[in-house]
């Protein structure tokens, strides 16, 4: 960690595209981060907040469906599997501000990861839920929801975009 606060990346930086590393050891440091990147979840109305997204490459997200200090979650290395169904639902990502696209997922999946003590855990996630660890866990991917949209939307979304980046080289 650079400093104390944490500063949400935007597209395109390229620490939103690079595949995050494995968390190795749990340390006050990480506990630090997590309950930072809660806070800045939360006060940017956010439902979930990826390391990458702060300028972290390990694989570590936090989450709250409801969008509220108390009901968010640590996942530390988590691994997805069992995904079943189909489900397409908008969604936006607080380093794609002002983009909200239609993306489909698997409708359910299970995610196994550690907690913020290195505790093992287990969810069974459906619906919102669902799509909020896989829309998390593909920030660990180095996938945005831009690259899961198809040309048309996209062209749809152009002039967002090309502000993002501009935005952004502008702020370098």
């Amino acid at each position: 960690m650079r400093n104390n606060k944490l500063s949400l990346l935007y597209y395109p930086d390229p620490i939103l595209a690079r595949v995050a590393k494995p968390l190795d050891t749990i340390t006050a440091e990480i506990q630090d981060l997590a309950a930072k990147m809660i806070d800045l979840m939360v006060s940017s109305s956010g439902i979930g907040l990826a390391g990458p997204q702060v300028g972290f490459g390990y694989r570590i997200f936090v989450a709250s469906v409801s969008g509220k200090e108390e009901d968010a979650r640590v996942f530390i290395n988590p691994k997805i599997s069992n995904l079943e169904g189909f489900s397409e639902m908008e969604e936006g990502c607080l380093s794609l501000p002002g983009i909200h696209v239609n993306v489909g997922r698997p409708a359910t999946c299970r995610v196994e990861a550690l907690d913020v003590d290195g505790q093992p855990f287990v969810i069974d996630a459906t619906e919102m839920q669902a799509k909020v660890v896989q829309h998390e866990n593909d920030h660990l991917d180095g996938i945005l929801i831009i690259d899961r949209i198809g040309t048309l939307t996209r062209i749809g979304c152009r002039k967002a975009i090309k502000q993002l980046k501009n935005d952004y080289e502008e702020n370098r």
